[in-house]
């Protein structure tokens, strides 16, 4: 079976995303981080496949990507995201979006929607 997850491959890039976030992941990272939505723990610049996703939620299957300006309209980007979302999703990976003009001036609602997202992953997970 291949590995999909944090290939070794990938673990400099990873690195390197994790020291330079930008300033709207350092928001949102510090409202994620040490279990603090629903008691899920969330992993930053984490490997799947050939993919990086800012954000992954192992325990739902959940990835929240944070865009930036150049993610609504630069072809080559959205083409590039439309792309990465049906890997993730063929993998039965939920993609979250969210733009980083929404986590500077929407922060709660950004977390408001997180949660209920977990919370509706959670609940259909349930046997």
């Amino acid at each position: 079976m291949t590995k999909i997850f944090n290939r070794n491959i990938q673990k400099p890039i990873r690195n390197k995303l994790r020291k330079n976030l930008t300033a709207p992941e350092v928001i949102l990272w510090s409202k994620i981080k040490n279990k603090q939505v629903n008691g899920y723990k969330f992993r930053r610049q984490h490997g799947i496949g050939r993919y990086i996703a800012d954000f992954y939620c192992p325990e739902l299957m959940l990835v929240i990507e944070v865009d930036g300006a150049n993610h609504f309209f630069d072809e080559k980007s959205l083409k590039y995201d439309v792309e990465r979302q049906k890997f993730l999703e063929s993998q039965g990976i939920k993609v979250l979006r969210i733009s980083n003009t929404d986590i500077k001036e929407n922060l709660n609602e950004v977390m408001n929607c997180i949660y209920n997202e977990c919370k509706g992953k959670a609940s259909a997970n349930l046997p």
